[in-house]
């Protein structure tokens, strides 16, 4: 028996919140998939394409989580996460940058993503705007314009090393704006804000009544001097942080927070609500990356990058790109390939489908400028850099 036509539209399921419209799918993911899928088919295709280290955890940090699975240690963990992952964090603060922050402040997520999640929950009412940089990362905007708030992306350049600054954030402040998310150094530009910029930064916000929300997943990845932590500046800061990155732990989806005592509570209250608490193996494992042994490993990864970012950078100047602001930290180069083509996204096109080599527009991480430039991921094999420069040189010089 067939439904009538007005039952037949009805099964098609219900309709979707308006909100998922202003979220813009990730096309790095989508350029990722389609770069798998010429590998399996046999191309030589070198990915450069996702923010993604080739580490992966050490031993002491593996040998760690086998213990926790033998022990059974896998039932629900408090929602600001276990006691000792959240004193070694702090720890970690003091060893590190020389901070005293008290444990009770940090609040152990189910990645950074969790995190900015959870802030975004808390902080953004409907209809504020958060400032943000463009370029940014593009799942920062979602997770504002996911609780009803307004991304407003400010446009920056070389100039400002692609960077939000005292004087742009209080140009684009307006009585609807609740606070800004910043990240130092930044994905998609590998580019950190000076710290004495952003001290005036945090100082303009604290003068409005605003949030001031750091991510400092790539601070771990500094490569020019002593890397400073936005809780520097004051209890009021609030910074997001990583095991992805730094420590290599991307799919084990750990993160944490530093907020500020008073709101405590209320971040314990939407983890609960929102997410229990993350993975209980993956915090008891989480210990061993304080371990000397473990430390040791990631001081050589990050050495690793930096050599990787000094070959890389000159390397696609000699090529012909223009590389307008040398990265300090990450693993990203920002490309600017106007004097060699008149879009980026057919630049990357023509570099998977005739070079065999992917990577990213400029359109996933903003509007300003996209089609100017491209996000080079150097998280790989020195070798497979070389091999990839080569084949962008011999496109650039055959076009």
């Amino acid at each position: 028996m067939s439904l009538p036509q007005a039952d037949r539209r009805e099964a098609r399921g219900p309709r979707l919140a308006r909100r998922v419209d202003a979220i813009a799918p990730f096309r790095v993911m989508e350029l990722v998939k389609r770069a798998s899928a010429l590998a399996a088919a046999g191309h030589p295709v070198i990915q450069m394409n996702i923010g993604e280290p080739d580490f992966t955890a050490p031993p002491p940090v593996i040998a760690a989580l086998k213990r926790a699975a033998e022990q059974g240690l896998s039932q629900y963990t408090p929602a600001l996460g276990i006691e000792p992952l959240r004193r070694a964090i702090a720890r970690d603060y003091g060893e590190r940058h020389g901070l005293d922050i008290s444990p009770s402040r940090v609040v152990v997520t189910a990645g950074a993503s969790a995190s900015l999640l959870l802030a975004c929950c808390a902080l953004v009412e409907v209809g504020d705007q958060v400032l943000m940089t463009d370029p940014s990362y593009p799942c920062n905007r979602h997770f504002v314009s996911a609780f009803n708030g307004i991304p407003t992306l400010v446009p920056v350049g070389p100039d400002s090393r692609f960077q939000m600054t005292r004087n742009l954030l209080e140009s684009h402040w307006t009585p609807a704006t609740a606070g800004a998310l910043l990240a130092t150094p930044a994905n998609p530009t590998g580019t950190s804000i000076p710290f004495a910029e952003l001290a005036g930064i945090v100082d303009a916000i604290r003068a409005r009544g605003g949030f001031s929300l750091i991510d400092e997943i790539y601070l771990g990845l500094s490569y020019e001097g002593r890397p400073r932590s936005a809780l520097e500046l004051g209890d009021d800061v609030i910074v997001c942080n990583s095991f992805s990155k730094t420590f290599s732990m991307t799919g084990w989806r750990l993160g944490w927070l530093v907020v500020p005592e008073s709101l405590v509570p209320a971040f314990e209250k939407l983890a609960q609500n929102l997410f229990i608490c993350a993975s209980a193996l993956a915090q008891h494992a989480a210990l061993a990356c304080f371990e000397p042994e473990s430390l040791a490993i990631f001081e050589a990864q990050r050495e690793s990058f930096r050599r990787r970012r000094d070959f890389i950078v000159p390397a696609l100047r000699e090529a012909g790109l223009d590389v307008p602001v040398t990265p300090d930290g990450a693993f990203y180069v920002w490309i600017d390939c106007a004097r060699v083509a008149a879009s980026s996204m057919d630049f990357a096109e023509r570099l998977l489908e005739e070079a065999w080599v992917s990577i990213v527009p400029g359109h996933d991480f903003g509007t300003h400028e996209a089609d100017r430039y491209l996000r080079l991921s150097y998280a790989t094999a020195q070798l497979q850099l070389e091999e990839a420069v080569g084949r962008i040189s011999r496109l650039i010089q055959a076009r």
